[in-house]
């Protein structure tokens, strides 16, 4: 009987309804190339529950609107695996990737090479989905590789599993395998809304992932962020499945599963280790958490000729990255001020090897995440580093706490100039209230001031501040103006051409630009981009000091934290004599004409730059794209307009052709640019 028959008494618009939700899921999820909008999306959704309440007899386990059941379980069940859910080995090095390699050729008695599929090794819950007749009709954890648990309610919640298969050619009886997980950015929403809710928080995406499938009510899973990315099949009958496992993977894509697009085949042992080296590099980047690279002998005859050992087979290995979280021992609590004043707790901790470095310090943010947290001083912490990101304490280990764990007294006064540390009502850090007379944060507003991206004073670095301000040569930012030749080269690994190069340096960056200045007075929340909306918008310095909070307001990206920041910063004497003393030193910079609304031709237009600029820096056509009223971003997504790529541009010149998005090279951006009056 066809599937349409069985609607004859029904209106045919709801399977049409289905057939196109279905296929609009299989665009999104496992081509990632949607074809309608989100409210589209949900149009059609609404117009199919209408119906289905109308003709609840059409209502069909696979509809798209019954992904969440209406009865929470009592219990997990127990499921037997048909086949086991094995595990693999690992590797650690490229030796022992070498050696499996070995071991994969004396098996199959030859010494040619051996071609490998390479699959991320997605961190999250393993999981086994079972199709019969293209149908959905069980989903289970690994659990011991035997037996798991039948959680077939909660993964029909998750939009990226079909509920049918798509397409044709599948087997009769499929069991499809793969790890559900939890990207990036959902974990952070789903923890910012527990935080604001005062509820506990997830450790990590794998935990949070772990928890949401193991609900007994579906409604919870149902609002978790979690998608499941396929990666082999299990028990299959009634069907014939590519010769390659890189082919089977290209057949559950069609199927409608999400398959990972950074697959590749590697055409020998040392491709593979490339490719490993490849993603280590933009692991941090990802979406989502990996934590190695599996790989897997792509010939399937040669699959089965290596066969297994008791809980692995011999065709595959994982390549594991460096652990990304470590337990160690908090030894202290120290704190840090900082040059806007704010009292940061610094955990001092036992060294330990995590994410490829020896970590013995990690941030603890304030006093609301030491209350969160639950931390002692001699407490057993577990520490999470990806890439650049600094060290954070995640959990307290509570069962391995001593009996003569300290709690963490947070100062009442600045470690530093001893002024009272005050707590504003709704933030959640707590602030030296000393200011400039404090010498920590007078040094780090000096070196702020100096910086590169500020009033890039070359040669006036971290340390050379430091000594400056201990000394008693420099109390206030103007102070750096008046230095001298011989006070410069009486410091410490310091002599008369480093002084000269310094005043040289001094002298060129009274010298500026408005946005630069602004940028330079390290008002709180006013980064490089917001300094240049506000030189943009007001023209003057005078201007902008002038402007109240609703004023401030009206500049593009400003909302009222920063508009309160910058008011409350002009209204206080010490700075406005500050910024006074810095133009009696020279200081200065050209007002900016500002443009009238029809001056700015780009305006609502974002862009992305990428690759090698030859003729322009990249700041410089930043900034001349930024006078022109666009936006300029720093990734690329559908809300992007054009794409400026120059020679080298990588993944997001890549990002831009798979969206089909408006690619042009340096040669018509300064077209495009002189078109509008830049002189370029």
């Amino acid at each position: 009987m066809s599937t349409l028959s069985l609607f004859d008494n029904f209106p045919p618009e709801i399977e049409q309804l289905r057939q196109e939700i279905n296929h609009h899921n299989y665009r999104y999820y496992a081509l990632d190339d949607p074809q309608i909008t989100d409210a589209d999306y949900d149009r059609l959704m609404q117009r199919l529950r209408e119906l289905e309440t109308q003709y609840p007899a059409a209502i069909t386990p696979d509809s798209p609107t019954q992904r969440v059941g209406a009865t929470p379980l009592s219990a997990f069940t127990t499921v037997v695996h048909e086949l086991p859910m094995l595990s693999l080995d690992n590797a650690f090095s490229d030796e022992d990737l070498l050696a499996f390699n070995q071991r994969v050729q004396d098996r199959l008695k030859i010494t040619d090479d051996v071609e490998y599929a390479c699959e991320l090794k997605l961190d999250g819950i393993a999981v086994s989905l079972l199709y019969r007749d293209g149908l959905l009709v069980r989903g289970a954890t690994r659990g011991d590789g035997t037996n798991g648990e039948d959680i077939t309610q909660n993964v029909r919640t998750i939009k990226s599993i079909p509920l049918r298969l798509a397409g044709t050619g599948y087997p009769a009886v499929l069991e499809v395998r793969g790890e559900i997980y939890m990207p990036k950015a959902g974990f952070n929403a789903l923890n910012e809304k527990a935080r604001a809710a005062d509820e506990k928080l997830f450790v990590n995406p794998r935990n949070a992932a772990a928890g949401s499938l193991r609900q007994l009510d579906s409604r919870i899973t149902a609002s978790r962020p979690l998608e499941m990315c396929a990666y082999s099949v299990g028990w299959v009958d009634g069907g014939t499945l590519p010769e390659t496992h890189s082919g089977i993977l290209a057949a559950l894509k069609t199927w409608g599963f999400l398959t990972n697009r950074e697959t590749q085949v590697a055409k020998n042992i040392h491709e593979a280790m490339a490719f490993y080296r490849q993603i280590g590099e933009k692991r941090n980047e990802l979406a989502y958490d990996i934590d190695g690279i599996v790989f897997k002998v792509n010939s399937r005859q040669l699959q089965e000729s290596l066969g297994f050992i008791s809980r692995a087979p011999r065709w595959a290995i994982a390549y594991k990255f460096p652990a990304q979280e470590e337990s160690t021992i908090l030894l202290d609590v120290e704190f840090q001020v900082g040059r806007t004043g704010a009292v940061t707790p610094v955990a001092r901790l036992q060294p330990v090897f995590v994410g490829g470095v020896t970590v013995s310090n990690a941030t603890l943010h304030n006093r609301d995440e030491i209350n969160r947290l639950g931390i002692k001083i001699g407490d057993t912490v577990i520490i999470r580093r990806a890439g650049d990101v600094i060290p954070q304490i995640v959990q307290v280990v509570e069962t391995k706490r001593p009996t003569d764990a300290r709690a963490i007294a947070f100062p009442e006064h600045c470690p530093v100039c001893n002024s009272p540390v005050e707590t504003v009502a709704d933030e959640a850090v707590a602030r030296c209230s000393g200011g400039l007379v404090c010498a920590a944060q007078r040094k780090e507003a000096i070196k702020h001031f100096a910086s590169r991206k500020a009033m890039n004073v070359e040669g006036l670095g971290d340390k050379l501040v430091e000594q400056l301000v201990d000394l008693g040569l420099v109390s206030n930012l103007a102070d750096i103006y008046a230095l001298t030749r011989e006070q410069l080269a009486a410091m410490e690994r310091m002599g008369e051409k480093s002084a000269d190069n310094i005043l040289t340096a001094l002298e060129n960056s009274k010298k500026t630009s408005l946005a630069k200045f602004i940028y330079a007075l390290g008002i709180r929340e006013v980064g490089e981009s917001t300094a240049r909306n506000f030189a943009n918008y007001f023209g003057s310095f005078e201007a902008l000091a002038a402007a109240d909070q609703d004023a401030l307001q009206q500049v593009p990206d400003v909302g009222p934290v920063v508009a309160h920041f910058v008011a409350e910063f002009f209204v206080q004497e010490s700075n406005r004599v500050a910024v006074a003393a810095l133009r009696n030193a020279g200081v200065h910079w050209d007002n900016i004409e500002v443009a009238a609304p029809e001056a700015l031709p780009l305006k609502g237009l974002t862009y992305v730059l990428t690759g090698t600029l030859e003729a322009l820096s990249r700041d410089d056509a930043k900034a001349h794209l930024l006078a022109l009223g666009a936006k300029v971003a720093g990734s690329v997504s559908a809300k992007t307009d054009y794409v400026v790529a120059g020679p080298g541009a990588g993944s997001k010149l890549a990002k831009a052709e798979e969206l089909g998005l408006k690619v042009i090279d340096e040669a018509r951006l300064l077209e495009l640019l002189r078109e509008h009056g830049r002189q370029v």
